[in-house]
């Protein structure tokens, strides 16, 4: 399979990296492709299905209208980004690519199409330039979980070109472990072999160390920031006060279980973070983006390996080779396979990562992760208000807890298990195609239609 670890781990910004990420990817390559933009004189999106139903709370229109302008989530500045769309709503025009200036406000320029779907992905989205002379250039592009893009017709194995030649090539769990068997290798240096196929070891590990340098600095900054998270729920930030409460030494409310505690809290700050739209690596999603680093902190804290960087560097490879399996084999889109798809395979990626950090053998790390994700089958992706808050934040830090049980269960067993990765993902894959897409990204069943909420959308 033609993915890299950098595939797996974006930096961006939140809260959604199939409905923030992906479409400002997608509306910055559309106009890249589109030609020159000299005589265009209009632009205008359309958004679908998911994209449509959430997209509001989910900072789609925002996206959109920042891929226009030429912004990258991994270059945006999150704190320049409410001037950039006050300033497209003040001149009532936007600069394509920073560039040509066109009329243009998110009223007229953005169509939501709530009961319409595009066939090859609940995430579709269209864009249409108008030219001088009467003539139009018209794309349709899916946003398909993880910040991946397809454009209409493209194939996920036509995304990148060709497949580059990697010394130890995998489309199943089964073919790692055979690999691992003939070699000798485990998992983690299987895929660093893979990487260094395609970029050169300085490059690879200052990637991986960066990826968790974000990771930390967005931990540290949801510990300290308190107040109300944007959207019209007015739900109160938890993860610093509680932070402050279990470092301030009273213990009188505390459960046998809280040494754990901490770690929850980590994982709800980097999505507290991600709901405001903050700085996150998309780890395998941005709604699930707090799970592995938390185990990843728990990992370089409260393990005290011997050689923490070189385990971080094991862990996110490790890591990234379960996100790639699920997503070649299943999905990473909570809009196609509900929750699951999101915090079900972070959880396997952070528990097979923390297996691999410790020492454990390729059995172990199948193991891990298949308990991952066996233990949120079925979950349901139906964000309230649409909004990526509730649920979401409290299950990253359930998430997070789950993982390091189930890499705690597998190095204490031998690696034997009775069921395999390979068959837990295709029931995941099968479970998101019997669930209704009421219960997948939608808002329009589950949690997000029994609790009475304000209208986030005129907030």
């Amino acid at each position: 399979m033609d993915m890299s670890v950098f595939d797996l781990f974006k930096i961006g910004i939140g809260p959604s990296s199939s409905h923030t990420v992906g479409p400002m990817v997608a509306a910055r390559r559309f106009l890249i492709e589109a030609g020159p933009l000299d005589d265009v004189v209009a632009v205008e999106s359309a958004l679908y299905g998911s994209l449509a139903l959430t997209g509001v709370g989910h900072g789609t229109d925002k996206a959109v209208i920042l891929g226009l302008m030429g912004e990258t989530p991994q270059d945006i500045n999150p704190d320049l980004v409410d001037a950039k769309l006050a300033e497209v709503e003040e001149r009532k025009e936007i600069k394509l690519l920073g560039a040509k200036a066109v009329p243009f406000t998110a009223a007229t320029g953005l169509i939501f199409h709530m009961n319409e779907t595009l066939p090859e992905h609940p995430n579709g989205m269209s864009f249409t330039l108008k030219r001088a002379d009467g003539s139009t250039v018209h794309k349709v592009f899916y946003s398909v979980g993880g910040g991946f893009i397809r454009a209409e017709g493209e194939s996920a194995a036509t995304d990148k070109g060709p497949a580059a030649a990697i010394p130890y090539p995998f489309d199943t769990m089964a073919d790692l472990l055979a690999h691992g068997e003939a070699s000798g290798k485990t998992i983690p240096q299987m895929l660093r072999a893979n990487e260094l196929a395609k970029i050169d070891e300085a490059k690879l590990d200052a990637g991986l160390d960066r990826i968790w340098h974000v990771m930390r600095g967005c931990i540290a900054h949801g510990l300290e920031t308190a107040g109300q998270l944007p959207g019209g729920l007015k739900v109160k930030r938890r993860a610093a006060d509680l932070w402050r409460q279990a470092k301030g030494g009273d213990r009188a409310n505390d459960l046998p279980h809280d040494a754990l505690n901490g770690v929850s809290l980590y994982a709800m700050a980097v999505n507290e973070e991600n709901a405001a739209g903050g700085r996150v690596v998309t780890a395998p999603t941005n709604g699930a983006a707090g799970i592995i680093p938390a185990v990843l902190k728990y990992y370089a804290e409260d393990c005290k390996p011997l050689d923490p960087v070189t385990g971080v560097r094991n862990f996110l490879l490790t890591a990234a080779a379960i996100g790639m399996l699920c997503k070649r084999n299943a999905s990473i889109s909570g809009a196609e396979v509900g929750c699951q798809g999101e915090v079900g395979v972070a959880c396997a990626m952070a528990a097979a990562g923390l297996v691999a950090a410790l020492g454990g053998s390729n059995a172990q790390i199948e193991n891990a992760a298949e308990i991952g994700i066996e233990h949120h089958l079925g979950m349901t992706c139906d964000p309230i208000g649409g909004l990526v808050q509730i649920p979401c934040i409290e299950r990253n830090g359930m998430g997070a807890v789950k993982a390091i049980t189930a890499a705690s269960l597998s190095l204490k067993g031998d690696g034997t298990h009775f069921v395999s990765l390979d068959e837990v993902i295709e029931t995941m894959r099968q479970t998101g195609a019997d669930m209704q897409a009421k219960y997948k990204e939608t808002s329009l069943g589950g949690l997000a239609i029994h609790v009475v909420t304000v209208n986030h959308a005129a907030c």
